[in-house]
């Protein structure tokens, strides 16, 4: 990060330096969890539900930490303030007052750790960049990210969340973006709103009135297209588009591609989108008046759309299309759980991406699990839960159920109670020749995969965060033996 001394530390937060702190001492870097708070960290005690980090203030000095930021005094050298979280955030937007980086956020229902890590890498390819790990994505992740901007530092990517309306708007104004990216509106933690969808589309738009120099926006979603007039004067508009221009991306795609505004897409996937054997997708890239063939090395026609946006951003910092194209074939998976694939030494190849999901994501993975089934092999799908879906939940695991029959995957595995709709709505498909079976928990769910599967099948393992399902995938694995151990998917 950039260096502060504990005086800039206080003066920034509003805080206080105790009798232990030096006023000189440096900071170097900021972390919530004394395990890693190594020489130069200010540790910042949190506290949650379960643990208090002011009782582990003693741990990370002794570890080498420069200071704690507390609420209290701890018995080791601490700036001391009202509410660590709010010091964090304050920190956070000094930084960001210091740095003459530019800000990317990235936002949306899907895809946004996988667009965030094209668009860092993209980025990379203009100068040093500093991105979320992982989904640093709320209001401690994105203040800590912003915490890791250098001196030398040329470009932050950061991804933005939210459970209602507000939360990105509080996130902004820590970071206030100078390009924001909204990839799509869809039913993530639609009961955590009382509007529904319209609700999550005011949510999400927050970050298009907020960015300064410009706004990126899929054209294909008629909500997110909607944004177009909330984005203030003088900021430049971009938009991406599945859809080639005068047409639609085709049935080989299994991306929607029905144009969702009068909005000219800047940046387009010229002619169809085709998946090969591996779910790699490939389309001609359409950006600054040139074309470019794209192989992505990232897993799912529905990578696509996040790999337009990325590629919106990067033309409007001035990267050339051609090295666009070129850098978003060579992109590889930075977080895991995410359409991560391995294979395996029974020759089952296991597709985890455990990370979270939603009806959305859910026939996402669906549609690419089909694609990658090879000849001779079978689809199987293992799958749990959709949390946060309020009082649509039970219509979408029905209806998820039934998408699993419709597309023809040959096995499904619910795991857990939220998804015994699910293999009840499939086993409902009158013309569906595949089995479904349901079990209570994780480790029934590695048994049954265990005894199902079979060389050249390929396992989807999928379901919310919260119902833990990479227990499932790990297992799977473990139980088979692992060939490669790198991440292959996103």
């Amino acid at each position: 990060m950039i260096p502060l001394t504990l005086a800039e530390v206080a003066a920034a937060t509003g805080g206080r330096l105790d009798a232990e702190a030096d006023p000189a001492a440096m900071v170097r870097a900021v972390g919530v969890d004394s395990r890693t708070a190594g020489p130069g960290t200010l540790f910042v005690a949190l506290a949650g539900s379960r643990v208090d980090g002011h009782d582990f203030a003693p741990a990370a000095v002794a570890g080498g930490a420069t200071a704690v930021l507390a609420a209290r005094p701890v018995g080791v050298p601490a700036v001391v303030v009202t509410d660590p979280h709010a010091a964090l955030a304050a920190l956070a937007a000094h930084v960001r007052d210091r740095a003459d980086a530019t800000v990317v956020a990235v936002t949306g229902s899907a895809g946004k750790t996988t667009t965030k890590d094209l668009i860092a890498d993209l980025l990379a390819e203009l100068g040093p960049t500093v991105a979320a790990p992982g989904s640093f994505n709320n209001e401690i992740g994105l203040p800590l990210t912003l915490l890791r901007t250098e001196p030398d530092t040329a470009f932050v990517v950061l991804e933005m969340g939210a459970r209602g309306i507000g939360h990105i708007a509080t996130l902004c104004a820590v970071a206030r973006p100078s390009i924001g990216a909204v990839l799509n509106v869809g039913s993530a933690h639609v009961g955590e709103y009382a509007d529904g969808r319209a609700g999550i589309a005011a949510a999400k738009g927050e970050l298009a009135e907020a960015a300064t120099d410009a706004v990126i926006l899929n054209a294909d979603d008629p909500l997110v297209a909607a944004m177009a007039a909330w984005v203030a004067a003088g900021v430049e508009l971009l938009t991406f588009s599945v859809a080639p221009e005068g047409g639609s991306a085709g049935p080989e795609s299994g991306v929607s591609s029905a144009p969702a505004s009068g909005l000219a897409a800047q940046v387009r996937a010229g002619g169809p989108i085709r998946v090969d054997g591996a779910g790699r997708a490939s389309f001609e890239l359409v950006a600054g008046g040139e074309r470019h063939p794209v192989t992505l090395g990232l897993v799912g026609a529905h990578q696509v759309p996040n790999a337009l946006a990325a590629a919106a951003v990067a033309l409007r910092l001035g990267l050339p299309p051609a090295r666009i194209a070129a850098a978003l074939g060579a992109a590889r998976p930075r977080s895991r759980w995410r359409m991560e694939v391995t294979p395996t030494r029974a020759g089952v190849v296991i597709v985890n991406d455990a990370y979270n999901a939603n009806p959305e994501s859910m026939a996402a993975a669906l549609r690419t699990l089909v694609d990658m089934r090879p000849a001779g092999g079978r689809a199987i799908a293992v799958l749990g839960g959709m949390g946060e879906l309020g009082d649509t939940a039970d219509e979408e695991h029905d209806a998820l159920g039934r998408l699993a029959a419709r597309l023809g995957v040959d096995a499904l595995v619910a795991v857990g109670p939220a998804a015994r709709r699910v293999e009840s709505a499939a086993r409902g498909e009158g013309s569906w020749s595949g089995t479904a079976a349901w079990v209570a928990d994780t480790d029934e769910a590695v048994a049954a995969v265990v005894a199902l599967a079979r060389r050249d099948d390929v396992v989807l393992v999928k379901a919310s965060r919260s119902y833990g399902l990479e227990r499932v995938a790990a297992g799977v694995v473990a139980k088979f033996g692992v060939v490669d151990a790198g991440i292959e998917g996103t």
